[in-house]
Protein backbone atom coordinates (compact mmCIF):
# COMPACT_ATOMS: atom_id res chain seq x y z
CA UNK A 1 0.00 0.00 0.00
CA UNK A 2 1.38 3.37 -1.04
CA UNK A 3 1.50 5.62 1.98
CA UNK A 4 0.13 9.17 1.99
CA UNK A 5 2.94 11.71 2.16
CA UNK A 6 2.00 14.55 4.49
CA UNK A 7 3.82 17.79 5.24
CA UNK A 8 3.21 19.69 8.47
CA UNK A 9 3.17 23.46 8.00
CA UNK A 10 3.91 25.17 11.30
CA UNK A 11 5.48 23.66 14.39
CA UNK A 12 3.66 25.07 17.39
CA UNK A 13 1.45 23.04 19.72
CA UNK A 14 -0.71 21.54 16.97
CA UNK A 15 2.26 20.91 14.68
CA UNK A 16 4.05 18.90 17.35
CA UNK A 17 1.03 16.74 18.03
CA UNK A 18 0.39 16.36 14.29
CA UNK A 19 3.84 14.79 13.94
CA UNK A 20 2.96 12.32 16.71
CA UNK A 21 -0.39 11.47 15.11
CA UNK A 22 1.25 10.92 11.72
CA UNK A 23 3.92 8.72 13.28
CA UNK A 24 1.17 6.58 14.82
CA UNK A 25 -0.87 6.32 11.59
CA UNK A 26 -0.19 3.15 9.55
CA UNK A 27 -0.98 4.75 6.18
CA UNK A 28 1.06 7.98 6.39
CA UNK A 29 4.65 9.00 6.05
CA UNK A 30 6.02 12.43 6.91
CA UNK A 31 7.28 14.31 3.86
CA UNK A 32 8.73 17.10 6.01
CA UNK A 33 8.02 20.07 8.19
CA UNK A 34 7.71 23.69 7.08
CA UNK A 35 8.90 26.26 9.63
CA UNK A 36 9.42 29.99 9.40
CA UNK A 37 13.15 29.54 10.18
CA UNK A 38 13.54 26.33 8.21
CA UNK A 39 16.25 24.05 9.58
CA UNK A 40 17.73 26.82 11.72
CA UNK A 41 17.57 25.74 15.38
CA UNK A 42 16.06 22.45 14.26
CA UNK A 43 14.44 20.67 17.23
CA UNK A 44 16.07 17.36 18.16
CA UNK A 45 12.77 15.49 17.75
CA UNK A 46 12.73 16.46 14.06
CA UNK A 47 16.23 15.15 13.37
CA UNK A 48 14.95 12.38 11.08
CA UNK A 49 12.74 14.71 9.04
CA UNK A 50 13.43 17.29 6.37
CA UNK A 51 12.72 20.78 7.71
CA UNK A 52 12.36 23.63 5.20
CA UNK A 53 11.13 27.19 4.86
CA UNK A 54 8.83 26.55 1.89
CA UNK A 55 6.77 23.49 1.03
CA UNK A 56 8.02 23.63 -2.57
CA UNK A 57 11.37 22.40 -1.22
CA UNK A 58 9.81 19.05 -0.27
CA UNK A 59 9.23 16.22 -2.72
CA UNK A 60 6.07 14.27 -3.55
CA UNK A 61 3.78 15.88 -0.98
CA UNK A 62 0.18 14.63 -1.17
CA UNK A 63 -1.37 16.75 1.57
CA UNK A 64 -0.33 19.68 3.75
CA UNK A 65 -1.53 19.87 7.35
CA UNK A 66 -1.79 23.59 8.12
CA UNK A 67 -0.90 23.79 11.80
CA UNK A 68 -1.01 27.58 11.61
CA UNK A 69 -3.07 30.33 13.24
CA UNK A 70 -6.60 30.59 11.88
CA UNK A 71 -6.10 34.00 10.30
CA UNK A 72 -3.21 32.70 8.18
CA UNK A 73 -4.92 29.52 6.93
CA UNK A 74 -6.35 31.08 3.78
CA UNK A 75 -3.01 32.62 2.82
CA UNK A 76 -1.20 29.28 3.12
CA UNK A 77 -3.96 27.35 1.34
CA UNK A 78 -3.86 29.75 -1.60
CA UNK A 79 -0.10 29.23 -1.89
CA UNK A 80 -0.15 25.45 -1.58
CA UNK A 81 -3.23 24.29 -3.54
CA UNK A 82 -1.87 25.56 -6.91
CA UNK A 83 1.11 23.23 -6.34
CA UNK A 84 -1.29 20.29 -6.66
CA UNK A 85 -1.14 19.55 -2.92
CA UNK A 86 -4.28 19.05 -0.82
CA UNK A 87 -4.63 21.13 2.34
CA UNK A 88 -6.39 20.63 5.67
CA UNK A 89 -6.75 23.20 8.45
CA UNK A 90 -8.46 23.94 11.76
CA UNK A 91 -9.84 27.37 10.87
CA UNK A 92 -12.08 28.17 13.84
CA UNK A 93 -13.96 31.41 13.20
CA UNK A 94 -17.44 29.93 12.86
CA UNK A 95 -18.95 32.98 11.16
CA UNK A 96 -16.27 32.96 8.45
CA UNK A 97 -16.50 29.33 7.38
CA UNK A 98 -19.04 29.71 4.56
CA UNK A 99 -17.13 32.55 2.87
CA UNK A 100 -13.80 30.74 3.30
CA UNK A 101 -15.27 27.58 1.78
CA UNK A 102 -16.60 29.50 -1.24
CA UNK A 103 -13.21 31.10 -1.81
CA UNK A 104 -11.28 27.83 -1.73
CA UNK A 105 -13.95 25.88 -3.65
CA UNK A 106 -13.19 27.80 -6.83
CA UNK A 107 -9.44 27.37 -6.38
CA UNK A 108 -9.73 23.65 -5.67
CA UNK A 109 -11.87 23.03 -8.74
CA UNK A 110 -9.36 24.98 -10.84
CA UNK A 111 -6.31 23.13 -9.49
CA UNK A 112 -7.87 19.67 -9.17
CA UNK A 113 -7.17 19.57 -5.44
CA UNK A 114 -9.05 19.04 -2.18
CA UNK A 115 -9.13 21.29 0.86
CA UNK A 116 -10.81 20.37 4.13
CA UNK A 117 -11.35 23.44 6.31
CA UNK A 118 -12.53 24.06 9.89
CA UNK A 119 -11.36 20.56 10.83
CA UNK A 120 -10.64 20.67 14.53
CA UNK A 121 -12.92 19.45 17.28
CA UNK A 122 -15.11 22.58 17.25
CA UNK A 123 -15.76 23.42 14.50
CA UNK A 124 -15.07 19.91 13.27
CA UNK A 125 -15.92 16.69 15.07
CA UNK A 126 -18.43 18.50 17.32
CA UNK A 127 -20.09 19.80 14.17
CA UNK A 128 -20.74 16.21 13.08
CA UNK A 129 -22.28 15.41 16.47
CA UNK A 130 -24.44 18.55 16.40
CA UNK A 131 -25.73 17.72 12.94
CA UNK A 132 -26.42 14.09 13.87
CA UNK A 133 -28.39 15.15 16.97
CA UNK A 134 -30.42 17.57 14.87
CA UNK A 135 -31.39 14.73 12.53
CA UNK A 136 -32.58 12.74 15.55
CA UNK A 137 -34.72 15.62 16.83
CA UNK A 138 -35.33 17.93 13.86
CA UNK A 139 -37.22 20.46 15.97
CA UNK A 140 -35.69 21.71 19.20
CA UNK A 141 -32.71 23.51 20.69
CA UNK A 142 -29.02 22.60 20.84
CA UNK A 143 -26.49 23.97 23.33
CA UNK A 144 -22.72 23.68 23.03
CA UNK A 145 -20.93 24.28 26.31
CA UNK A 146 -17.14 24.50 26.08
CA UNK A 147 -14.60 23.97 28.83
CA UNK A 148 -13.50 24.72 31.29
CA UNK A 149 -10.27 24.82 29.37
CA UNK A 150 -7.72 26.59 27.20
CA UNK A 151 -8.85 27.94 23.85
CA UNK A 152 -5.93 27.83 21.41
CA UNK A 153 -7.54 30.14 18.86
CA UNK A 154 -8.43 32.75 21.45
CA UNK A 155 -4.98 32.52 23.05
CA UNK A 156 -3.26 33.02 19.68
CA UNK A 157 -5.54 36.00 19.04
CA UNK A 158 -4.53 37.66 22.32
CA UNK A 159 -0.83 37.04 21.69
CA UNK A 160 -1.17 38.98 18.43
CA UNK A 161 -2.19 42.17 20.26
CA UNK A 162 0.32 44.99 20.67
CA UNK A 163 1.93 44.96 24.09
CA UNK A 164 1.29 41.26 24.81
CA UNK A 165 4.31 39.03 25.37
CA UNK A 166 2.35 35.85 26.13
CA UNK A 167 -1.27 34.97 26.80
CA UNK A 168 -3.71 32.30 27.86
CA UNK A 169 -7.45 32.43 27.19
CA UNK A 170 -9.63 30.12 29.28
CA UNK A 171 -13.21 29.31 28.36
CA UNK A 172 -15.64 28.86 31.25
CA UNK A 173 -19.11 27.42 30.49
CA UNK A 174 -22.04 29.25 32.07
CA UNK A 175 -24.70 26.92 30.61
CA UNK A 176 -27.05 26.94 27.64
CA UNK A 177 -24.20 27.79 25.26
CA UNK A 178 -23.12 30.95 27.11
CA UNK A 179 -19.45 31.36 28.03
CA UNK A 180 -17.10 33.55 30.00
CA UNK A 181 -13.59 34.23 28.66
CA UNK A 182 -10.87 34.52 31.32
CA UNK A 183 -7.76 35.98 29.70
CA UNK A 184 -4.33 36.02 31.38
CA UNK A 185 -1.60 38.16 29.82
CA UNK A 186 2.09 38.83 30.24
CA UNK A 187 2.66 42.38 29.08
CA UNK A 188 5.64 43.94 27.35
CA UNK A 189 7.46 46.65 29.28
CA UNK A 190 5.47 49.87 29.15
CA UNK A 191 2.29 48.25 27.81
CA UNK A 192 -1.05 49.41 29.22
CA UNK A 193 -3.39 46.74 30.59
CA UNK A 194 -6.38 48.99 29.84
CA UNK A 195 -5.36 49.39 26.19
CA UNK A 196 -4.66 45.68 25.78
CA UNK A 197 -8.00 44.84 27.40
CA UNK A 198 -9.86 47.18 25.03
CA UNK A 199 -8.16 45.63 22.00
CA UNK A 200 -9.01 42.10 23.15
CA UNK A 201 -12.68 42.85 23.85
CA UNK A 202 -13.09 44.56 20.45
CA UNK A 203 -11.80 41.52 18.54
CA UNK A 204 -14.48 39.26 16.95
CA UNK A 205 -13.07 36.31 18.90
CA UNK A 206 -14.23 37.98 22.15
CA UNK A 207 -16.82 40.60 21.17
CA UNK A 208 -19.84 38.38 21.85
CA UNK A 209 -18.77 36.89 25.18
CA UNK A 210 -18.27 38.16 28.71
CA UNK A 211 -14.50 38.71 28.86
CA UNK A 212 -12.18 39.43 31.79
CA UNK A 213 -8.47 40.25 31.34
CA UNK A 214 -5.85 39.80 34.07
CA UNK A 215 -2.14 40.56 34.10
CA UNK A 216 0.12 37.76 35.38
CA UNK A 217 3.86 37.43 35.82
CA UNK A 218 4.02 34.07 34.04
CA UNK A 219 1.44 32.55 31.71
CA UNK A 220 3.27 29.21 31.91
CA UNK A 221 2.44 29.05 35.62
CA UNK A 222 -1.30 28.98 34.86
CA UNK A 223 -1.36 27.12 31.51
CA UNK A 224 -3.30 23.86 31.18
CA UNK A 225 -4.03 22.42 27.73
CA UNK A 226 -7.05 20.46 28.92
CA UNK A 227 -10.44 21.33 27.49
CA UNK A 228 -13.83 19.77 26.97
CA UNK A 229 -17.34 20.07 25.63
CA UNK A 230 -20.87 19.20 26.73
CA UNK A 231 -23.36 19.13 23.84
CA UNK A 232 -27.06 18.97 24.63
CA UNK A 233 -30.08 18.76 22.32
CA UNK A 234 -33.66 18.66 23.52
CA UNK A 235 -36.34 18.42 20.88
CA UNK A 236 -38.93 16.51 18.90
CA UNK A 237 -38.63 13.23 16.98
CA UNK A 238 -41.54 13.10 14.57
CA UNK A 239 -44.31 14.39 16.83
CA UNK A 240 -42.87 13.00 20.08
CA UNK A 241 -41.74 15.68 22.52
CA UNK A 242 -38.98 15.75 25.14
CA UNK A 243 -36.27 13.76 23.35
CA UNK A 244 -32.93 14.56 24.99
CA UNK A 245 -29.40 13.79 23.85
CA UNK A 246 -26.04 14.59 25.44
CA UNK A 247 -22.42 14.25 24.35
CA UNK A 248 -19.44 14.86 26.64
CA UNK A 249 -15.69 14.78 26.29
CA UNK A 250 -12.61 15.94 28.20
CA UNK A 251 -9.53 16.28 26.04
CA UNK A 252 -6.04 17.64 25.48
CA UNK A 253 -6.89 20.45 23.08
CA UNK A 254 -3.96 20.44 20.59
CA UNK A 255 -3.63 16.64 20.63
CA UNK A 256 -7.24 16.11 19.56
CA UNK A 257 -7.05 18.90 16.97
CA UNK A 258 -3.97 17.28 15.47
CA UNK A 259 -5.63 13.85 15.36
CA UNK A 260 -8.64 15.31 13.56
CA UNK A 261 -6.35 17.01 11.03
CA UNK A 262 -4.64 13.71 10.26
CA UNK A 263 -8.03 12.01 9.90
CA UNK A 264 -9.27 14.56 7.36
CA UNK A 265 -5.92 14.55 5.57
CA UNK A 266 -6.60 10.88 4.91
CA UNK A 267 -10.18 11.63 3.84
CA UNK A 268 -8.98 14.36 1.48
CA UNK A 269 -7.31 11.72 -0.66
CA UNK A 270 -10.68 10.02 -1.20
CA UNK A 271 -12.73 13.05 -2.35
CA UNK A 272 -13.36 14.73 -5.68
CA UNK A 273 -11.73 18.15 -6.16
CA UNK A 274 -13.38 20.80 -4.02
CA UNK A 275 -13.45 22.42 -0.61
CA UNK A 276 -15.17 20.55 2.21
CA UNK A 277 -16.07 20.88 5.87
CA UNK A 278 -16.12 17.81 8.08
CA UNK A 279 -19.89 17.40 7.97
CA UNK A 280 -19.60 16.85 4.20
CA UNK A 281 -17.14 13.97 4.50
CA UNK A 282 -18.13 10.33 4.98
CA UNK A 283 -16.91 9.46 8.47
CA UNK A 284 -15.65 6.12 7.18
CA UNK A 285 -13.19 7.97 4.92
CA UNK A 286 -11.42 9.31 8.03
CA UNK A 287 -10.37 5.81 9.09
CA UNK A 288 -7.46 3.85 7.62
CA UNK A 289 -7.97 0.48 6.03
CA UNK A 290 -10.70 -1.38 4.21
CA UNK A 291 -14.27 -0.05 4.16
CA UNK A 292 -15.86 -3.48 4.44
CA UNK A 293 -13.80 -4.27 7.54
CA UNK A 294 -15.05 -1.11 9.22
CA UNK A 295 -18.62 -1.91 8.21
CA UNK A 296 -18.24 -5.42 9.58
CA UNK A 297 -16.95 -4.29 12.97
CA UNK A 298 -18.41 -0.81 13.53
CA UNK A 299 -21.86 -0.84 11.93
Amino acid sequence: MKKIRAAVVGYGNIGRYAIEALEAAPDFEIAGVVRRNGAQDKPAELAQYEVVKDISELRDVDVAILATPTRSCEEYAKQILPLGINTVDSFDIHTGIVDYRRTLMELCKKTGTVSVIAAGWDPGSDSIVRMLLQTLAPKGLSYTNFGPGMSMGHSVCVRSKAGVRNALSMTIPLGEGIHRRMVYVELEDGASLDEVTAAIKADPYFANDETHVFQVESVDDVRDMGHGVHLVRKGVSGKTQNQRFEFNMSINNPALTAQVLVNVARASMRQQPGCYTMVELPVIDMLPGDREEHIRHLV
